[in-house]
């Protein structure tokens, strides 16, 4: 079934929903970004519209309400994430909620810091909430544990930051200082020129807090203050060659069990499982009945977050 849908943010995920939900039988009819809008209940022209975002810095010549006062089916909000009050972004779920429309989110603040708040709109509406795409960009982690169901998985634990472990596999693979492999990632794209989303574990923590929020299955809520974190700034890399003097390394780990949740620099063994390399991530689940399971792939990026978000859309068909 072909769903209308509004995209709020066209950073590189908005975009590439944009431009790839053609491919998997859906019209997008508005989209947005902090400036302004363009809508078309026939379906907006992708080549046309960021055509002149890059040529007058706007996607459209409406006000970005516009797009969220347009007829969808389905929001797609993909603004950057904040911290705290998660504005505009919780907003922006609430008018389409309000709406009785369906959205799907890339933007971790709202299922991050106002996980109750979230809840209580989507309980008064007939549309759906899915967020497939805020933690672990194409991972079907959030996917896994509907199938599983919540109950069994005790424990989810791993390397959900590309950035880090980028920075973090460097250092170890050829003995540089943080400082330095830093500078190269920001050269390469892989770090942004502000870091300390990345750097700090913010990033990470937010993600380990939505898991932890979607695993307590409603007997807790968590945002990122309930949260133990460390990044990995003052990590020298004779760290990592003492580590791997005995068989391991370093990688910013994180978990969400029953005891709450936690980022930091762990040690972890050179072949484990969570010893992933570059900008992949890895999720690892305790369950039950069924031992641990590993999911990995790329966490990031604008193609792949859209898939996450299509699969999403494709849910609600």
């Amino acid at each position: 079934m072909s769903l209308r849908l509004a995209v709020v943010g066209v950073g590189a995920v908005g975009r590439s929903v944009v431009e790839l939900a053609p491919d998997y039988g859906h019209v997008v009819t508005a989209v947005a970004d902090s400036r302004s809008s363009a809508v078309d209940p026939d379906g907006i022209d992708a080549d046309a519209t960021f055509e002149r975002k890059e040529r007058e810095g706007v996607v459209g010549s409406g006000d970005p309400a516009d797009a969220l006062a347009a007829e969808y089916d389905v929001l797609v909000e993909a603004t950057p994430t904040t911290l705290g009050d998660a504005e505009p972004g919780f907003s922006h779920v609430r008018a389409a909620l309000e709406r009785d429309r369906h959205v799907v989110l890339a933007n971790k603040g709202p299922v991050a810091e106002r996980y109750a708040d979230l809840r209580a709109l989507e309980a008064e509406s007939d549309g759906t909430v899915q967020f497939e795409a805020a933690v672990g960009g194409a991972i079907p982690i959030l996917s896994t544990i509907a199938d599983f169901g919540p109950n069994q998985i005790t424990a989810a634990r791993g390397v959900l930051n590309g950035t880090a472990n980028f920075i973090l596999s460097r250092m170890a693979a050829e003995g540089l200082g943080y400082e330095h492999v830093l500078a190269e990632a920001q050269d390469l794209g892989v770090a942004e020129a502000d870091p300390a989303f990345d750097v700090d574990g913010t990033d990470a923590a937010l993600k380990f807090v939505i898991l932890a929020n979607v695993l307590s299955d409603g007997a807790a809520v968590y945002s990122l203050d309930d949260a133990e974190v460390e990044g990995i700034r003052s990590i020298p890399a004779s760290a990592l060659d003492l580590a791997a003097e005995d068989g391991r390394t370093v990688r910013l780990i994180g978990e969400a069990t029953a005891d709450g949740v936690r980022v930091g620099p762990r040690l972890v063994p050179q072949h484990d499982a969570l010893t992933v390399t570059g900008t992949r991530n890895i999720v690892q689940f305790e369950t039950v009945h069924a031992g641990q399971l590993h999911l990995s792939g790329r966490g990031a990026g604008g193609p792949e977050t859209a898939t996450a978000i299509l699969s999403d859309v494709s849910r609600l068909e």
